[in-house]
């Protein structure tokens, strides 16, 4: 599947919802906020949100500094 990810044309494959999504960016234990097609959702939601091609996700992790 053809996924647009944080402005980039990205091909994934075994990837059906965010969650999945993440798992293979191995991000699932990052604190993030996904918008998927300009709409933010909730990380109790990302097991849930199915993906289709030609979806647009941002991608946002936050790193902490001082």
């Amino acid at each position: 599947m053809k996924l647009t990810i944080n402005g980039e044309m990205r091909e994934v494959s075994d990837v059906n919802s965010v969650a999945d999504l993440l798992a293979a960016f191995k991000l699932e234990q990052k604190i993030l906020v996904i918008e998927l097609n300009r709409e933010i959702i909730d990380r109790s939601e990302y097991a849930a949100t199915v993906l289709n091609e030609g979806d647009s996700l941002e991608i946002v992790h936050f790193v902490g500094g001082g």
